[in-house]
């Protein structure tokens, strides 16, 4: 489904975590622009994946239309003008086609005892990056340098789940890509915290693109298939997500580190064992009710239902994930772009 009000057309986009080869990695995103997908968000994440940077180089050269987007990097791991550089390389290879997802750090930055960006380090990167892509000079204490040959200005989208990361991409992003869920009361929230900031500064929310981040699953039977979301909800607890599962009607407390799954539970090499352990905390029916809330799992009709509705709330796109952190999504692409973008398109 697609807006009638002539604003920008809905965006439909896939996570390929790059856990096997690069060419593995272009195969499977050039499947996913045959099927009629507009953006191929890849993560980043430097021990658990392949190089994100030369995984969308290969892409590039594969691909003629799709959007190509890390999802996300981060300014801790990598230095601002490392990732400049790197964004701009892709976009040589894929003018007009490429965007910049960042966030404060997670699995790339944890794992090195290092501490995620706070939000002032954050603005303060995205404006160096901005900065050497516009071909100007940057300042570095007593020497000034820029970017040699830039290609010219990358779009930059903050992922985001927290009200206050989600007002500074509403302030200064051009897109924010949300990692709270599709209910309607969570996106409702989301979407208020991005236009406070949008407010602040003199922009309006329509101005930024509002990516909706959500597990997706074609079933039939959510209660057979919900178990797989076990880890995820008990990640969303052990960080602080108790409101947001609170509108599902999910009681869940923090609970104690599982040192068991590595390298944590929604990373996890072994997700049958993280499920496993997820059980002990997250019940069934607790499964059951964060599908339906916080993922896009569920029939055709009740995938599209939740799409509509969150259109309604002002997504203006959707960053499909499948469960999973060491496979390609292909099943997604399959089942989705057969099932789903027609109808969407068309309607």
């Amino acid at each position: 489904m697609q807006p009638s009000d002539g604003s920008r057309p809905i965006r439909y986009g896939v996570r390929f975590p790059p856990a096997t080869s690069a060419r593995d990695v272009a195969d499977a995103v050039l499947l996913s622009e045959r099927k009629g997908f507009d953006v191929a968000w890849i993560a980043d994440s430097q021990l658990l994946w392949r190089d994100v940077f030369a995984a969308m180089a290969l892409a590039a050269d594969r691909t003629e239309r799709i959007t190509l987007a890390t999802a996300v990097t981060n300014f801790v791991s990598r230095h601002p003008s490392v990732v400049a550089s790197a964004i701009n390389t892709i976009h040589e290879l894929a003018p007009g086609r490429v965007a910049l997802g960042v966030g404060t750090g997670d699995s790339s930055v944890k794992p090195l005892s290092m501490k995620p960006s706070t939000l002032a380090q954050l603005r303060g990167a995205i404006e160096m990056a901005r900065t050497l892509l516009a071909d100007e000079f940057y300042e570095y204490g007593p020497r000034r340098s820029k970017l040699r040959a830039p290609v010219g200005p990358v779009p930059v989208h903050i992922a985001a789940s927290g009200p206050r990361t989600l007002a500074l991409a509403g302030e200064i992003a051009d897109g924010v890509l949300t990692l709270a869920g599709i209910s309607p009361e969570t996106l409702a929230a989301t979407r208020a915290a991005t236009e406070e900031g949008a407010r602040r500064a003199g922009r309006a929310v329509e101005d930024v693109e509002f990516t909706v981040g959500a597990f997706c699953k074609i079933t039939d039977d959510i209660e057979r298939d919900a178990a797989i979301l076990k880890p995820i909800c008990l990640h969303l607890a052990s960080i602080g997500g108790q409101e947001f599962l609170r509108t599902a009607g999910i009681e869940l407390p923090p609970p104690p580190e599982v040192p068991e799954v590595y390298p944590d539970m929604v990373h996890a090499e072994d997700w049958d064992l993280a499920v496993t352990h997820a059980s002990k905390y997250v019940t069934d029916e607790m499964a059951v009710k964060f599908a339906g809330a916080f993922c896009l799992f569920g029939s055709v009709p009740e995938i599209l239902d939740r799409i509509g509705k969150a259109i309604e709330l002002g997504a203006t796109g959707f960053y499909l994930r499948h469960v999973g952190n060491y496979t390609m999504p292909l099943e997604l692409i399959e089942s989705f772009g057969d099932e789903v973008l027609p109808k969407v398109a068309h309607s």
